[in-house]
């Protein structure tokens, strides 16, 4: 896609043409708080419908999230070959649901622990620098996990070694990626867009990743799926090596870990909005999340059907997390977003349960699709309320938090869940979680005049009307206090 807009709507030098270049924020913010407004109704009333695709995929006017884009659309399909032949390795070789969760706990243990500590590291480091490595490091786990499994010497003990080290890595890699979004997306703007564009790159690559998957074990065995996925990192690598960065102001090194870790943790629990979002996504994490873990159990004993059936209820979820991240990217502004994460999570939960319930494989399908729809809704639009908040020099330690609540308290739920399952059954125990994530849904919807009126002044604050965040929804937005 080109830079800048199509030459109809940037021909004759017009008014939108050029406030888009210059950029939306600098140009509203050399006006009067009166004259400010009246400059951003006029960018409103000329932006186009929310139907045209241009504006939809707008983010990838940024020649350095295109290339972001591109290299880890690659990659991501690679890493949901892995998660699923992983899961289906773990399960031939055991039949234990115990030892499923066991190896999903090994895989995102590290992040709870040491995420909020890599997070200050975040915020001192060349970001791109520190996703190169981990991008490296990454792919040297998927090779030993092709080689051990290609040879046939594989053993769970050593899955759970490996899927411990890359924890380790993701726990440097997820606050790094998070943080590393704003130095991206040049167009402030563009910043909701581009989260909502990224979560549609990874579940159309949850969509194609397990489906592929199931075809390659079926055919040649889960090596091959940790083969491919060890070389699909290398595009990730040169797209940042790709990159054109503007390197920001340097992080100041005076303080000491443990004062900023306690800076941004007093930042996080102080700010009622990122306090309650970050609980939300935490719980759901735990209770609900662990629905991936179970599947091969779904699969095979539930359901009767093998890798395939594997595969095909894994892209289902994908395809209801790919049309909701379709439906954020075609947002024009935060406005809303706040409600929507309550209402998400009910969506949610209320799916897992009734996917607990189902015995026929295309009712489960399509029940998945909710599920999938869902939790993206509620982690995109958590993601893209904290990105608009969050003061720039507390970024990464507060895209660590998130990263914990998000991945960090899943393996938990995974290892509860595995000993529930083994105990009680995996419709049982997927029921449970979804009622608690109802639960977690309404207690989160009260609190949402607080957040409310602690969201108001941030925004004034810091400049950032609710347009700017993710694109211009309505010129009467400009004089409303931002919804949520």
């Amino acid at each position: 896609m080109p830079d800048g807009d199509t030459p109809a709507r940037a021909s004759g030098g017009s008014e939108l043409g050029r406030m888009l270049t210059s950029g939306f924020r600098s140009r509203c913010g050399a006006e009067s708080r009166r004259g400010r407004a009246r400059a951003c109704a006029k960018i409103v009333a000329a932006m186009p419908r929310s139907g045209n695709w241009g504006f939809i995929v707008r983010a990838l006017r940024s020649r350095n999230y295109r290339l972001f884009f591109g290299g880890q659309s690659i990659s991501l399909v690679g890493t949901w070959m892995t998660r699923i032949a992983t899961s289906w390795l773990v399960y031939r070789l055991t039949r234990s649901p115990f030892l499923l969760g066991l190896v999903s706990f090994a895989g995102q243990i590290p992040l709870f622990f040491v995420a909020p500590i890599a997070g200050v590291w975040v915020d001192r480091w060349d970001r791109r620098r520190a996703l190169v490595v981990t991008q490296i490091l990454s792919m040297l786990q998927s090779f030993a996990l092709a080689g051990l499994a290609l040879a046939k010497i594989i053993t769970v003990w050593e899955v759970i070694g490996l899927m411990l080290f890359q924890g380790l890595v993701n726990a440097f890699d997820m606050p790094a990626r998070q943080a590393f979004v704003i130095q991206m997306v040049e167009e402030r703007e563009y910043l909701g867009n581009a989260i909502a564009l990224n979560s549609s790159m990874v579940n159309a690559a949850r969509l194609v990743g397990p489906a592929l998957a199931g075809v390659i074990i079926a055919g040649v065995g889960e090596g091959y799926c940790f083969l491919l996925d060890g070389i699909s990192y290398m595009a990730v690598i040169v797209s940042l090596l790709a990159m054109h960065i503007t390197t920001g102001p340097p992080r100041r090194p005076g303080k000491r870990i443990l004062p900023e870790l306690a800076e941004g943790w007093k930042y996080v629990v102080e700010s009622v909005p990122i306090r309650s979002i970050l609980l939300l996504l935490a719980l759901v994490s735990l209770v609900g999340m662990p629905y991936t873990v179970l599947m091969p159990i779904f699969a095979s004993r539930v359901l009767h059907g093998g890798p395939n059936t594997l595969g095909i209820l894994m892209a289902a979820s994908g395809v209801g997390a790919l049309t909701s991240a379709i439906t954020l990217a075609m947002r024009r502004s935060v406005l809303g977003l706040g409600r929507m994460i309550p209402i998400s999570a009910i969506v949610f939960g209320g799916a897992l349960i009734a996917f607990a319930m189902s015995r026929m494989l295309w009712l489960s399908i399509l029940l998945l699709l909710g599920t999938g729809f869902g939790f993206l809704q509620q982690m995109a639009a958590s993601n893209t309320i904290l990105q608009t908040i969050v003061a720039e020099e507390k970024r990464g330690r507060v895209m660590a938090y998130y990263a914990m609540a998000f991945q960090g308290t899943a393996p938990f739920g995974s290892l509860v869940a595995g000993a529930l399952a083994a105990r009680i059954g995996a419709p049982a125990t997927l029921a449970g979680g979804g009622a608690l994530c109802i639960v977690g849904a309404l207690w989160f919807a009260r609190q949402l005049s607080e957040i409310r009126r602690a969201v108001r002044p941030i925004y004034r604050e810091m400049g950032i009307l609710p347009e700017v965040a993710t694109g211009v929804q309505d010129a009467s937005a400009l004089q409303t206090p931002p919804g949520n």
